[in-house]
C-alpha cells in the first residue's frame, strides 16, 4: 500500500521568516509531502514497525495507515481500578491473562486506577488493554518512548508474544531501534533511510540467568512486589536469580513433614523483568535442584508450588515438567485460609493479610531446561 501524506500551513513572510529563507536558500516551509510503500494490505504479517528519528514522518505515516481509522486513544477513569476498565464486558480471566502476558503481573496494581500506576505500569496497562480488545488493526504511536530502556525491551518482547496470539495486525511507531530484536516484527520501515526490511532476522539477545542459594537478606528488595505480607517461612532456603549483578527473581523453599516433598513460595519477579520468561526459568531451575537432591538434605524431592495467579497457572499447565494436582482458586476452605492468615498476621504484626491459598501444582520428572537456567 502506497501511503501519501501532505501537511500544509500558511507561508509566513515576516522579517525573520524572509531572512531565514534568504540565508538558507529555502523557498518555503509550508508544505511537507511524504510517500512510502508499506505492506499494510498484505496477509500473513502481525507486527510491523516504523522506526526513525523524531520529526521524520513516523506519526504522519501511522495516521494515514488504514485510512486513519486504526489509532487508539483510551480514556482511563480515575474512579475505577484497571481490572474493571479493561474489556469490562469480557471474561475477567481473559483480562488478567492479558495483564500477565504483557508483564504487568503485580496483582495489587490491578486494583489501582490508571492514574495511580507508575509510568512503566501505565505503559503495560495500555498494551494489556489493546491485547484484551484484540482489534483487527491497530496503530500504536510512541511505542516504548515513555519508559526506560530495560522496561522498553522486555515490554516489547512481552507484547510481541501476546499480540501474535490475537490474530490482528499492529503497526508500531517508535524512535528506538533497540526494541527491534526483542519485538521481532515481521517488517521494519526506517524513516531515516526510507527503506523497508524484514525484522525477523535479528537475533534477540539472550538473558543470562544465574541462580544463587541464600537466606532472607534479599527479601526486602522483593517484598514490596509480593501481594501478601506474612512472616518468613520456617527453616526455608531462599534462592535469588541474578541477571549480571541485578537481582531479578526470588523464591523460598521449605519442606513438608517427613521430607516427602518440598514447598516453594514467595516467587517474585521484579516488575521490569516480567514478561520475559525469567520467572519460569528461575522456578524450574530451583525445582530441578531439589528433584536432583541438590539441597541442604541431599535428598531428591518433588516440589509443591501453589499459586492463584491465573497467568502463572496457565503457564505451568502448558509446561511438560509440571502436573496439576488441584484446581481450586481459593484452596480447600477459603474461610479457614483467611482466618489462618489473619491470626498469623496478628501474632507477627503484619497488615493486609488476605486469602492467598491458590491452585496447587507439583513438579515431576522430565524438566525442560532453558539456556542459562543452570547455576
Amino acid at each position: 500500500m502506497r501511503l501519501k501524506v501532505t501537511h500544509e500551513c500558511p507561508d509566513f513572510n515576516s522579517y525573520r521568516a524572509a531572512l531565514v529563507k534568504s540565508l538558507y536558500n529555502v523557498d518555503t516551509g509550508s508544505r511537507v509531502s511524504l510517500e512510502a510503500d508499506l505492506p499494510l494490505e498484505d496477509a500473513g504479517w502481525k507486527l510491523g514497525l516504523i522506526v526513525g528519528p523524531s520529526g521524520s514522518g513516523k506519526s504522519s505515516l501511522g495516521q494515514a495507515a488504514w485510512g486513519g481509522q486504526a489509532g487508539r486513544a483510551f480514556p482511563w477513569p480515575a474512579d475505577k481500578p484497571i481490572i474493571d476498565v479493561i474489556a469490562p464486558d469480557g471474561d475477567w480471566r481473559a483480562v488478567t491473562s492479558a495483564l500477565a502476558s504483557v508483564g504487568l503481573g503485580s496483582v495489587p496494581a490491578w486494583l489501582r486506577p490508571y492514574q495511580a500506576l507508575s509510568t512503566g505500569e501505565r505503559f503495560r496497562a495500555d498494551l494489556a488493554r489493546i491485547v484484551a480488545d484484540a482489534p483487527r488493526q491497530v496503530v500504536i504511536d510512541e511505542f516504548t518512548s515513555v519508559v526506560d530502556r530495560q522496561i522498553a525491551r522486555i515490554g516489547a518482547h512481552a507484547f510481541g508474544k501476546a499480540w501474535r496470539r490475537t490474530g490482528g495486525q499492529a503497526l508500531l511507531l517508535s524512535c528506538h531501534y533497540d526494541i527491534i530484536p526483542w519485538l521481532a516484527p515481521d517488517w521494519v520501515f526506517d524513516t531515516a533511510t526510507w527503506e523497508l526490511r524484514s525484522g525477523r532476522g535479528v537475533q534477540r539477545p539472550g538473558i543470562e540467568l544465574d541462580v544463587f542459594q541464600t537466606d532472607w537478606r534479599y527479601w526486602p528488595l522483593f517484598e514490596p512486589h509480593h501481594y501478601l505480607k506474612l512472616p518468613h517461612m520456617i527453616a526455608a532456603t531462599c534462592y535469588v536469580g541474578f541477571v549480571g549483578k541485578t537481582p531479578v527473581a526470588h523464591v523460598a523453599v521449605s519442606t513438608r513433614p517427613g521430607l516427602r516433598e518440598a514447598r516453594a513460595c514467595r516467587l517474585v519477579v521484579m516488575p521490569e523483568w516480567q514478561g520475559a520468561g525469567v520467572g519460569l526459568r528461575f522456578l524450574e531451575a530451583v525445582c530441578a535442584r531439589w528433584r536432583e537432591g541438590r539441597n541442604r538434605y541431599d535428598k531428591p524431592m518433588p516440589t509443591l508450588f501453589h499459586t492463584s495467579h491465573p497467568g502463572l497457572a496457565a503457564a505451568l499447565r502448558a509446561r511438560r515438567g509440571w502436573t496439576q494436582v488441584s484446581g481450586n482458586l481459593v484452596g480447600e476452605s477459603k474461610a479457614r485460609c483467611i482466618r489462618t492468615l489473619r491470626e498469623s498476621a496478628e501474632r507477627h504484626g503484619y497488615t493486609n493479610a488476605g486469602s492467598g491459598f491458590g491452585g496447587h501444582f507439583r513438579a515431576v520428572q522430565g524438566f525442560r531446561y532453558l539456556g542459562g537456567a543452570e547455576a
